[in-house]
């Protein structure tokens, strides 16, 4: 890896950390960025995981007052999380590359959609709060929990943002705590897979440190400026990117 392609990395991991500050979906930059760097699309998937882990770790403790209250959510949550994240780690390395090379697009292209409706979701999901701890509320609660990390795992753009639809859902809360425990919920999800991919997966460290260090200053100096630019702007140049992303990743798996 050369200067030139470090420095790229860097401001794509920087970008992208800006982006999961005010509106989630960085991956869809990050990972991206290192297909265009040449990496094939597993190394590339889980070197981005654990470039983007910093941020998600920052996040978490940014929002200590948020989750103070709420370390019991976390306990019954955390299971689903280990669970899910687990087999999807693992169903990730042993996905054949050329069948990951293929459902790639669709998984962006499903990402973006997500990310293109994160406001209407959002409010729906407001509005259909199922109050109550009744067990039916519990087990679709974690049931989407355990899916959803093992979706996190796997590929993991646009985890946070159907992760807090499915909170603001089933848990009876504002939104403000229910994304402090979206953050921490993702963190878990994002631990166990970087541990994975660590012992067991093709992880690029020299782009993942490079990465992981622009994430870390992305998330904390470019929150001013994302936020000058505006959420909805923010978002839909995200799509945008990462559906021109996602298009040439699909050109070149059907002429491959």
């Amino acid at each position: 890896m050369g200067v030139t392609e470090a420095l790229a990395l860097a401001v794509a991991a920087a970008v992208a950390g800006a982006v999961n500050s005010v509106a989630g979906g960085g991956s869809l930059i990050s990972f991206p960025a290192l297909i265009a760097a040449g990496f094939a699309p597993i190394p590339a998937n889980v070197t981005n995981t654990v470039a983007l882990w910093p941020g998600y770790a920052a996040g978490s403790w940014a929002y200590r007052p948020e989750l103070a209250q709420q370390s019991s959510r976390v306990a019954k949550l955390a299971p689903a999380c280990i669970a899910g994240a687990a087999g999807g780690s693992f169903l990730l390395l042993a996905t054949p590359p050329a069948a990951f090379e293929a459902i790639v697009p669709f998984l962006i292209y499903g990402a973006c959609g997500a990310m293109l409706l994160q406001r209407r979701l959002s409010a729906v999901a407001q509005r259909h709060q199922l109050h109550g701890a009744g067990r039916r509320a519990a087990t679709a609660l974690h049931g989407s929990v355990f899916l959803l990390a093992l979706y996190g795992a796997y590929f993991g753009a646009g985890l946070g943002i159907l992760l807090l639809a499915v909170l603001l859902v089933l848990l009876p809360d504002d939104i403000q705590r229910a994304n402090a425990l979206k953050g921490l919920l993702s963190a878990i999800i994002n631990s166990i897979a970087v541990g994975w991919f660590a012992l067991f997966g093709p992880v690029s460290w020299p782009a993942a440190a490079v990465m992981a260090a622009g994430s870390l200053i992305g998330g904390y100096g470019g929150v001013g400026i994302a936020r000058r630019l505006g959420a909805d702007r923010l978002r839909l140049a995200v799509v945008l990117y990462g559906a021109a992303a996602g298009t040439v990743l699909l050109v070149r798996a059907a002429q491959a």
